[in-house]
């Protein structure tokens, strides 16, 4: 265990330093902001190293584990229907939990001064990896060809970003970057590559993975339909 948390601690801080690093070289040669403002700063770095710690250690011994047994256990305990409703609801659960969509969310109820709600795009970005989260695991069970999923839904953005007010084009491409983050993406790669591992056939690499390439196209499809809707 302790192991395990000094090696976590080493990842967190090669990933943060650089960051970090460079915020305290601007502070000394360039901004030269408050004292006050500075120390909170480092206190608040001192608490995301202590967090992204907590959080890896907690998705490597308790949420991976789980994602890949529910995934190898579904097909053995139920029917399709049931693995594409599971995947539905990890869909939908992981992201409206996903820390990056939450401030996502609550940056465009400040900036639009709530003319559009932040609570209702949370939902819609929702939904949207929800749905492409349940294609994505149709297409494990059924074989379907990636690229084929893939062309058909760029096609599909392209087309919906001509129709959707201008507005809802930059947040709907930003909501497609922001879901497949530290919570959403460990879950839904466990629960692909615990299904595709017991399907007859079914590769956990080739069919495992590509399950975030689709998941993140499903938010920029649904919050432009929601902007096509609003027009």
């Amino acid at each position: 265990m302790l192991t395990e948390l000094r090696r976590r601690l080493l990842e967190v801080l090669r990933s943060l330093w650089p960051l970090l690093g460079l915020i305290c070289l601007l502070q000394i040669v360039l901004v030269q902001a408050p004292a006050a403002l500075f120390i909170q700063f480092l206190a608040g770095s001192m608490l995301v190293i202590l967090g992204l710690l907590l959080l890896f250690l907690g998705v490597d011994f308790g949420i991976l584990p789980m994602g890949r047994f529910i995934g190898a256990e579904m097909p053995r305990k139920g029917s399709i229907a049931l693995i594409i409703s599971v995947g539905f609801a990890m869909g939908l659960a992981t992201t409206i939990a996903e820390p990056d969509v939450l401030v996502l969310a609550r940056q465009i109820d400040e900036i639009s001064q709530k003319n559009i709600d932040g609570t209702t795009v949370l939902y819609v970005i929702g939904i949207g990896v929800a749905l492409c989260t349940a294609l994505a695991m149709a297409r494990i069970v059924y074989g379907i060809s990636l690229r084929l999923l893939l062309t058909c839904l760029l096609v599909s953005v392209i087309l919906l970003s001509f129709l959707a007010p201008a507005a809802f084009v930059p947040l709907a491409y930003d909501a497609g970057s922001v879901t497949t983050g530290v919570l959403t993406a460990p879950v839904i790669i466990a629960v692909a590559v615990g299904l595709s591992s017991v399907l007859a056939g079914r590769s956990a690499v080739s069919d495992g993975f590509g399950l975030l390439g689709l998941a993140s196209i499903g938010p920029i499809i649904a919050i432009l339909i929601m902007g096509v809707i609003l027009k």
